[in-house]
């Protein structure tokens, strides 16, 4: 199993001024090779990422010496990257085609300076470098840079394949990319739990356990945000103290960007204590289109939750299923099976007109969702279930 653990560092000026280096050589091979690709698809070749790369090799030392100055891993991973964005984007068109997914998909596009800046160092197979990333304790060494220090040790034992620097904010971190060994637990228990995510409580479960409130966090800050980013549409760009402004509203974004991602990871891990966990293919590209709910919906995280649960469930041995979004189970009335078609979104409590139970809206949904695993083959055979037959592939990530 290969599992990601990412870690901020403390560099000093000089690796900070490598690290800017390496990611601005690493965005002009992505987009090198991104131009060169559509150049010859449009004469009618087909481009290749090996062929891109023993092409940039060929010109590099000619047209861009200065490449040499950072890790020769920052611009072939990126033409890497790129290739992978290509098999990403040609494997979704087929999908797209076939009717399997609604939303269009676009083609890889250009980076732009100051966007998801990264560069990635490699572990490969090299005879004269074998292992070009060392860690020791809060310490890691990375080519041509030397040892650079971390907040914290590496949590997993095993051998690190890549790690990539990324800044976020004006704070740099090292995401190490790490192949273990790793056997689930065995479960002996048979727990069924379904989870009704909402926006006003986050997850309600089937067994009555009390809901959890979502943290809202973007609500929390918004005001501070908007203030920020009045001031500094108001200074002369390119300025210092705009560049201060922006840093400190991009550091108020990865503050907001890690309570979300926080409270998810505690509620994710929670519930892999189950195990069949069973929740609903929510259209949350469709969510986000309504102009009164898009905001919070996006401030809740329904994609990301999907994705932690599902590698946390593999890693605990337990199973995923996911109902298909036309299953009513809101709707479905929980003690005799009535469908009620009057039930609108503002309702959060309803009575069955057929036997007369009263319902917490969420809570009757997570009952049918738990009712739903317990009846779905996938939840006897012990694999993932889909309602619409899509499996979503989750990195795993710490």
């Amino acid at each position: 199993m290969i599992l990601a653990h990412r870690i901020r560092l403390d560099p000093t000026s000089a690796q900070e001024a490598y690290f800017a280096r390496a990611c601005g050589v690493a965005r002009f091979a992505y987009n090198w090779g991104l131009a060169e690709w559509r150049r010859q698809y449009d004469s009618g070749g087909k481009p290749s990422e090996i062929a891109l790369r023993r092409l940039l090799n060929a010109i590099k030392n000619e047209q861009f010496p200065w490449m040499r100055q950072v890790t020769k891993n920052a611009p072939q991973q990126a033409i890497k990257n790129l290739g992978r964005a290509y098999i990403n984007f040609f494997r979704e068109l087929t999908k797209c085609r076939r009717g399997e997914i609604p939303r269009k998909v676009r083609a890889p596009r250009f980076k732009k300076k100051g966007r998801h800046e990264s560069f990635r160092a490699d572990n490969g197979p090299d005879k004269r470098h074998p292992h070009n990333v060392i860690t020791a304790g809060k310490w890691v060494k990375l080519p041509l840079i030397g040892w650079l220090a971390m907040r914290e040790e590496v949590r997993f034992a095993g051998r690190i394949l890549s790690v990539t620097i990324s800044r976020r904010a004006d704070r740099w971190y090292a995401s190490f990319c790490i192949e273990v060994e790793y056997v689930p637990d065995l479960r002996t228990d048979d727990s069924v739990v379904g989870v009704d995510l909402g926006i006003t409580a986050l997850v309600t479960l089937s067994d009555q356990t009390p809901k959890v409130s979502g943290v809202k966090a973007l609500r929390r800050y918004l005001d501070k945000v908007r203030r920020l980013s009045r001031i500094i549409s108001r200074m002369r760009r390119g300025s210092r103290n705009c560049g201060k402004a922006k840093t400190k509203l991009a550091r108020l974004h990865t503050r907001i960007a890690n309570i979300r991602s926080d409270a998810l990871h505690k509620v994710t891990t929670y519930l892999t204590r189950y195990r069949t966990i069973a929740i609903e293919d929510l259209n949350v590209a469709g969510m986000l289109k309504n102009r009164q709910l898009s905001r919070a919906v996006g401030d809740v995280g329904f994609f990301e939750f999907r994705r932690q649960l599902e590698y946390k469930a593999v890693m605990a041995g337990s199973t995923v299923i996911v109902a298909s979004r036309w299953f009513a189970s809101s709707k479905l009335c929980s003690s005799c099976g009535t469908k009620n078609e009057t039930l609108t979104l503002s309702e959060r409590t309803w009575t069955c007109l057929s036997c007369g139970t009263s319902h917490d809206r969420d809570r009757n949904a997570a009952v049918n969702l738990a009712r739903y695993a317990e009846s779905s083959p996938a939840s006897a055979c012990g694999a993932e279930g889909s309602g619409d037959g899509h499996q979503t592939v989750a990195k795993p990530a710490a």
